[in-house]
């Protein structure tokens, strides 16, 4: 009975049949799974730790469309996927030693997290997506300090000097307020600290003292964090011209925070994210689009490719910026005068 399920080559067509239809009318349903990995030692699954709630791989689209590219590398191996999530306000890394993987995909994680430490311990293939960008782990991602330092020269072309920003968080303790310059160097997310940098190179280069620019961090990625972080920078300042949001949600939430003010879009405000999210396309917003799904599947391959490993891969993908309709010159002095604050 045992080549019928495990060496299916070595019996007839029919003579395997038979043996299965015996198997299914004693109510045998087949070997057992973990006895099985047991002896072959491979779990047939991909783990993903993601350092959030289970619920934000199916809520936030950027981690939907990761999800969707990894589970179709999955497929093409015929493998499977189990989703490891850990609460970033939690240190429980039980769940990772008790995972029966063949490997680790480690979806955006600060540096100093203690899931990240305890999937490395394993000695399993691990691929980091995003961050933290180690030397000797594979990784997928992208260049957010470029693409982030080619929006903000897309908006001093326009003429804006005086901004705001609103970041995702930057470290596991939680900060819902204004951030300084010493804390968005010592990042421990290091995709946010290469997003703020961008935008810190491209404004100092245009004059702008970027330690006086209000930078706003949120622990919480949804558009409610937008829209109170956009109201903290625009208390603070009702001046600005700019609303630079290191991601679409956060924009998105922005631009109700605006709505809710009165003001106009881009006409008053400039707004801007980062992603290229469907919802974001579909509000015309200037952003920048990366291949989310393309870092799941690549991510996937990586991990799940039989080849030799003789050094640490990478792939970095590359992004788009999409001008959208949320962005437009400041108003002058004499437009205010004319046409009103």
């Amino acid at each position: 009975m045992s080549n019928a399920y495990n060496r299916p080559d070595q019996l007839s067509p029919e003579l395997r049949r038979r043996v299965l239809e015996t198997a299914r009318r004693l109510g045998y349903p087949g070997p057992d799974p973990v006895a099985r990995s047991l002896r072959t030692r491979k779990a047939g699954a991909v783990g993903l730790l993601l350092t959030e709630n289970l619920s934000y791989a199916f809520r936030d689209p950027a981690a939907l469309g990761f999800l969707e590219g990894l589970a179709l590398a999955c497929e093409d191996a015929g493998t499977g996927l189990m989703l490891i999530p850990a609460s970033p306000e939690r240190e429980d890394v039980a769940a990772v030693h008790r995972a029966g993987v063949d490997g680790f995909v480690v979806y955006s994680v600060p540096d100093d997290d203690p899931h990240l430490a305890a999937v490395l311990e394993r000695p399993v293939p691990t691929v980091v997506c995003d961050q933290p960008d180690l030397t000797n782990v594979d990784r997928v991602g992208i260049d957010d300090r470029s693409a982030m330092n080619e929006l903000a020269r897309h908006l001093i072309a326009m003429g804006h000097r005086r901004i705001g920003v609103v970041c995702m968080r930057l470290a596991r303790d939680r900060n819902d307020g204004y951030v300084s310059v010493d804390r968005q160097h010592a990042a421990h997310f290091h995709v946010q600290r290469s997003r703020l940098a961008g935008l810190a190179m491209a404004f100092s280069e245009a004059g702008v003292d970027w330690s006086r620019v209000p930078v706003v961090e949120r622990f919480d990625h949804n558009t409610a964090s937008g829209e109170s972080a956009a109201a903290q920078v625009l208390d603070r300042d009702p001046t600005i011209t700019a609303l630079i949001c290191t991601s679409d949600i956060l924009a998105l939430g922005a631009m109700n925070e605006a709505k809710r003010r009165g003001l106009r879009v881009p006409e008053d405000l400039t707004v801007t994210g980062f992603d290229g999210i469907h919802e974001a396309e579909r509000a015309g917003l200037t952003t920048v689009r990366q291949p989310v799904l393309e870092k799941g599947r690549a991510a996937g391959k990586l991990l799940l490719d039989v080849g030799e490993r003789t050094r640490p891969r990478s792939v970095n993908l590359s992004t788009e910026l999409i001008t959208g309709r949320t962005a437009s010159a400041p108003r002058t002095i004499t437009e205010e005068r004319w046409f009103g604050p």
